[in-house]
């Protein structure tokens, strides 16, 4: 049996980040990789997907360049190039974490499934075991797809992973899942000239809490995509080489026949054969530990957590952030350090753009904040216009107290850019009268955030509305 310091399970974003931190306390570090090495990023997320997205948004210019003027005679998607440069450029990047893992020393890390016997022991499928001072668990997360519509639907039935591996667009294809993977992906496909449909529930779509914001997602999204914002009573039929799908909307039924499904119906965190219960810490109903966000403890043990695993924000920086934490305290246990966390950030890559940056207006409801709210509708801002980028909307969040930016949400142009502007502001706890004595150019986009923050400043000095009484009712009516 090996000895080690610290034992990381989990080769990708926070996996390799933990190790970085813990090398830095200890040489005895083991990186334990049960899949492939690299990350769900690199492989089968951010970047494979974003390559997607940069092909549909030329097709989109190209499509909408009559009203400046500009005329192009055709426009042919070749869906095997699109796919070709898709797949050079998504391995070009599992390159760059490849190499970065082989630069770890062999004897510091294996590739191999792994579990636990005890508090201290890993079984590793190899028929080794390893034996750890303390342990940093970062195993991701993967896909989850009801069992039911794997055994109707057989290979006609694919997760966003799978559709890095395609040499070719599919003719046509239903989305199961209104969150940011299933819009991103959809409406990618939609512009490459892919028949889709995507089907959500409750009229969400993309990560926006602001119920504001969700009715005007909706009317923008339902616009340039065709969606079912709330499709009830879904069945999924195998027809051959096709997937029929019967569905209600507003109490009219529908079926449709597509030659895929794709099932972005949300991801679980990768737990299973890891027997986490023979650690000794206690698991709530979803088979979770609890754990310290800010130091990456799991209860009071030798044991940490970090990424996508978490449950929680499952973005890469968080994950690299955490992964950063867990290591670090991993390797100092027991003396362990409390760091802080940076300001929320989450961006769809839709079209429009979303982006939530600090506390969300559900989050700001749930504690119970006082809070003001401005806006701005960028139908009619100036720089917007011009670039034929005119529709969305931002949402911005005070504290009535004390005046300071809370957060945002927003569905808008630049919403990548304007995002980790107010999520900085979050971070530095200023003012809203502070972000407005700050420079905006002219003309910019961003002189819609300025309006935003002008209406926001104006709610907060007029403090709480009052509640409006019934006369004859009393208080309350």
């Amino acid at each position: 049996m090996r000895q080690f310091d610290i034992a990381i399970i989990g080769g990708g974003t926070a996996g390799m980040s933990a190790y970085r931190a813990a090398s830095k306390h200890s040489d005895r570090v083991l990186l334990i990789e049960g899949a492939h090495w690299g990350t769900t990023c690199a492989r089968v997320g951010c970047m494979p997907s974003k390559l997607l997205i940069a092909a549909a948004e030329h097709a989109r210019i190209a499509r909408d360049s009559d009203r400046f003027g500009v005329h192009v005679s055709e426009v042919r998607v070749d869906g095997a190039a699109v796919m070709e440069r898709v797949r050079s450029e998504r391995d070009r990047f599992v390159g760059f974490v490849l190499k970065t893992i082989h630069e770890i020393p062999a004897e510091c890390r294996v590739e191999a499934q792994a579990h636990f016997v005890d508090a201290h022991t890993l079984a590793l499928s190899d028929g080794s075991q390893v034996r750890a001072d303390r342990i940093v668990i970062s195993t991701g997360s993967r896909s989850q797809v009801p069992d039911v519509w794997r055994r109707a639907l057989g290979d006609r039935l694919i997760t966003s992973d799978d559709v890095f591996a395609w040499t070719r667009l599919p003719a046509s294809i239903a989305v199961v899942g209104g969150g940011v993977i299933g819009l991103e992906l959809a409406q990618a496909l939609h512009a490459l000239d892919v028949r889709v449909r995507l089907l959500a529930r409750n009229h969400k779509l993309g990560p926006l809490s602001d119920p504001v914001l969700q009715a005007h997602a909706l009317t923008l999204l339902s616009e340039r995509l065709p969606l079912s914002g709330d499709a009830q009573s879904l069945q999924l039929t195998r027809v051959g080489d096709e997937v029929q799908v019967d569905f209600s909307e507003h109490g009219v039924a529908h079926r449709e026949r597509y030659d895929l499904l794709l099932a972005a119906t949300g991801r679980r965190p990768n737990l299973a054969g890891l027997k986490l219960e023979a650690s000794g810490v206690r698991l709530d109903d979803r088979g979770l530990p609890s754990f310290d966000p800010h130091t990456g403890q799991i209860e009071q043990s030798h044991l940490f957590i970090a990424g996508d695993v978490t449950a929680t924000r499952a973005l890469l920086h968080e994950a690299a952030d955490l992964g950063r934490i867990a290591g670090d305290n991993a390797g100092r246990y027991p003396d362990l350090r409390r760091h802080p966390r940076s300001a929320a950030l989450g961006i769809a890559f839709s079209d429009p753009q979303m982006a939530l940056a600090g506390r969300s207006y559900r989050e700001l409801q749930q504690a119970g904040v006082g809070f003001a709210i401005g806006a701005v509708d960028f139908a009619k801002q100036g720089r917007s216009r011009v670039a034929g980028v005119n529709a969305g909307m931002l949402r911005v969040y005070g504290e009535r107290d004390s005046g300071r930016f809370l957060g945002a949400e927003m569905i808008g142009p630049a919403a990548e850019h304007i995002g980790h502007l107010l999520a900085w502001a979050v971070q530095q706890q200023v003012t809203v009268q502070q972000m407005l004595d700050s420079p905006f150019y002219h003309p910019v986009i961003e002189e819609g955030v300025r309006t935003a923050l002008r209406e926001l400043l104006r709610e907060l000095q007029m403090g709480p509305k009052p509640v409006a009484h019934c006369m004859d009712c009393g208080p309350g009516a």
